[in-house]
């Protein structure tokens, strides 16, 4: 077995990107504060060509060296939007025919391994602060929440590693 090259990914042009059929997912990062999460976030969303980014509150915006320093460029092909409040953007998307989802630890979540999510559907997906997780007021605007089984002493992912869990279990059960 040998690592394949840079030129045999077969990668697509930021072009190509815009234009290929797209995760009907928008990632929703509430308050975020570490701007190398950010940036993970945007190229973990790129890989699995997600619609769009919400930046809502305090999370930092493109651009900026520190979200491109773990983005490598993903800034440039996911569509993304600046939202002063996850609760507007949560009306945006509602009014938009989203379904609202908190990806959380919460009374009455459902596992993320048992959720099925629809083909014919359009998922907001929102990802909280790191200290504080998805706040309460927007909790209580939700449709669902996903939480990701854990079990170790933890319990507890750093925000990127969630994203990454779950936008694959998403693409996953979608597209594969």
């Amino acid at each position: 077995m040998q690592k394949l090259k840079l030129d045999e990914l077969n990668r697509v042009s930021v072009a190509e990107f815009k234009e290929q059929d797209k995760l009907p997912v928008v990632v929703v990062l509430d308050n975020v504060r570490s701007m190398h999460n950010i940036g993970s976030i945007f190229r973990t969303s790129d890989c699995f060509s997600v619609d769009k980014l919400i930046l809502c509150g305090i999370t930092a915006q493109p651009p900026h060296r520190e979200i491109e320093k773990t983005a490598l460029g993903a800034t440039q092909s996911i569509n993304w939007q600046h939202s002063d409040t996850t609760l507007n953007a949560i009306d945006a998307l509602r009014k938009e025919g989203y379904e609202i989802i908190a990806i959380e630890q919460a009374s009455g979540s459902i596992m993320l391994n048992t959720f099925i999510p629809a083909k014919n559907k359009k998922y907001a997906l929102i990802f909280g602060n790191e200290v504080n997780g998805v706040a309460d007021e927007v909790m209580k605007q939700i449709d669902e929440c996903l939480e990701i089984p854990q079990f170790g002493t933890k319990h507890s992912f750093n925000i990127t590693i969630s994203a990454g869990i779950v936008l694959w279990d998403f693409f996953a059960k979608l597209r594969l």
